[in-house]
């Protein structure tokens, strides 16, 4: 897409994403209120196993529409280019994935699991689902949880902070593919790099947020097994990819490109946000109450995510003055190390925990940050673009 689409599609609604969560927040509170009956019959019609929910079929029907329009953008052909430009593609694959994970972890155990433990509730408990497959006996114990009998069957329950840690993990082993785009036309960097990281970020996600989801979850003492990691991601990252990539062909061989991106991409982009929006509202039905007699557990959980944010900009973008980079391949390298692609996180905690769990309340707390947060930081971009030198290129254009 040119520039001036990009700038249209932020101003309606990557530029307010804030204000349409705050709406998904209010509306959700009246529906939880109003009618409660409707979002737990909803989340209630799901996959069982064992007599454990797995799979809530209008939620992942949901989900599967919120990541399908965000896989169909991505021009895998890209990925060939990584050659050229081999220190931003490895700075950035290094902080998405060998910083990043561990820094989110050490942040949000020390402020939800010290700081705030007292102010969250040391003695307040979740419930989430059990893992796939799992047949554990109520009384059991497994890592910080005990199985319990809950009105939608066994449940398992774990200390409430643990379930918000379990949200910020998922968030910080997601590396965006999405909204980074954005941010790098916003910083005026350089597009060729940004389209490279998000091809290769969404075909690493399929090896590497499994494996660091189960090795961080674990250590977190929050049970999830491999296999309920791997439905997952086939699930919310996989089959939307697959799908995205054998329609894009077929539409453009069709079609040509200029119609897939200036007709199909524009039809299918509120598909994404209607998808979106309806699932932060079905969660929030759940979590109504919790907002209502504790709002400030919004901000406990934005705190550590935050400085999370910012901690992985400065690491990247230092770096990247270290090394020598031009502005034009720092400032995307440093956004696509700070932003998250929430919707794989919301997507994923729904799927391992439950729509009504602190974990799927903890990845939208991600979504309610991340657009003033990333402006901040696009902000702070252009006021030290000094601090490198120029690759002289010209950004005339962009491409969304």
């Amino acid at each position: 897409m040119h520039s001036k689409k990009a700038e249209r599609n932020l101003r309606v609604f990557e530029k307010y994403l804030t204000v349409w969560v705050i709406i998904c927040i209010l509306a959700g509170i009246g529906l939880g209120n109003g009618a409660p009956g409707v979002a737990r019959y909803l989340d209630g019609l799901a996959i069982y196993v064992n007599e454990a929910p797995v799979v809530s079929i209008p939620i992942a029907v949901c989900l599967f529409f919120m990541m399908y329009p965000i896989m169909v953008k991505i021009d895998f052909a890209e990925v060939m280019k990584a050659g050229k430009s081999v220190k931003p593609v490895g700075l950035t694959l290094f902080a998405n994935w060998a910083i990043k994970p561990f820094t989110m972890y050490g942040i949000a155990l020390f402020f939800l699991g010290v700081l705030f433990k007292d102010f969250i509730g040391a003695h307040a408990y979740d419930f989430v689902k059990l893992p796939l497959g799992a047949d554990w006996d109520v009384g059991s114990r497994h890592g910080a949880g005990i199985v319990v009998l809950h009105h939608s069957g066994k449940m398992l329950l774990v200390p409430l902070w643990r379930s918000y840690l379990a949200g910020c993990i998922l968030l910080g082993i997601a590396p965006c593919t999405a909204m980074v785009l954005v941010w790098g036309y916003l910083a005026q960097g350089n597009d060729g790099h940004t389209l490279v990281m998000v091809a290769i970020n969404s075909l690493s996600m399929l090896i590497l947020y499994g494996l660091l989801g189960g090795f961080l979850l674990g250590i977190g003492r929050i049970p999830v097994p491999w296999e309920a990691l791997v439905l997952s991601i086939t699930m919310y990252v996989a089959l939307p990819l697959v799908a995205g990539y054998l329609s894009r062909q077929w539409l453009i061989n069709l079609k040509g490109k200029v119609w897939f991106e200036e007709r199909f991409l524009r039809f299918l982009t509120p598909v994404s946000i209607v998808a979106l929006l309806v699932t932060l509202i079905l969660l929030f039905s759940f979590k109504g109450e919790i907002i209502l007699t504790k709002p400030v557990t919004i901000l406990w959980i934005a705190i550590p995510l935050f400085i999370q944010t910012n901690l992985i900009f400065w690491i990247t973008y230092g770096f990247a003055m270290v090394i020598k980079f031009s502005y034009e391949d720092a400032a995307p390298s440093a956004m696509i190390g700070a932003s998250n692609h929430f919707e794989v996180a919301i997507a994923t905690s729904t799927m391992l925990f439950g729509l009504a769990s602190g974990s799927s309340l903890a990845t939208v707390v991600g979504v309610l940050i991340e657009v003033p947060t990333m402006l901040f930081l696009v902000y702070l971009c252009k006021k030290t673009r000094n601090w490198f030198p120029s690759d002289g290129l010209q950004t005339k254009e962009h491409v969304m």
